[in-house]
């Protein structure tokens, strides 16, 4: 036996320098999406409009009532505007094989309240021939105007 009888402690400083590394990796691997929004664009009232879960994979096409040409009329997430239909199948076909690999594609369409219809379907087949059927419609449950 030796004549220490000293008491035994532990030292967390190694433990604690793990957890805020693994904090920090996490932190700068995760990745944050952000679905941008034009505020130009006034979008509709659904009374059982709710929040989307999933943001990621989402193929952002605003479409705007305002213009009598189609010219335009379609524009990207961040208000670039598409020149045609091509421009626009393109655009839809680049996005979705950014992230097809990873998670379903959807088209969300963001609509002004004003637009016809017609406008919208345009851009909903156009997604649907390069083989994104799952379209998002961008509405809210009550007026933002206030």
């Amino acid at each position: 036996m030796s004549g220490d009888e000293g008491e035994l402690k532990v030292d967390m400083s190694p433990m604690i320098d793990m957890v805020f590394l693994l904090l920090i990796f996490f932190v700068v691997t995760a990745s944050f999406v952000v679905v941008e929004m034009d505020p130009t664009v006034e979008v509709p009232v659904a009374l059982d409009a709710s929040p989307q879960d999933e943001a990621r994979g989402r193929i952002v096409v605003n479409v705007y009532a305002d213009d009598d040409s189609d010219e335009g009329r379609y524009k990207m997430e961040d208000g670039t505007p598409f020149a045609d239909d091509e421009a626009i199948k393109q655009f839809i076909q680049e996005e979705k094989d950014k992230v097809a690999a990873t998670i379903q594609p959807k088209l969300h369409l963001r609509g002004d309240r004003n637009v016809e219809f017609k406008h919208c379907r345009r851009v909903i087949q156009v997604a649907a021939s390069v083989g994104v059927d799952q379209v998002v419609f961008a509405s809210y449950a009550t007026s933002n105007k206030y």
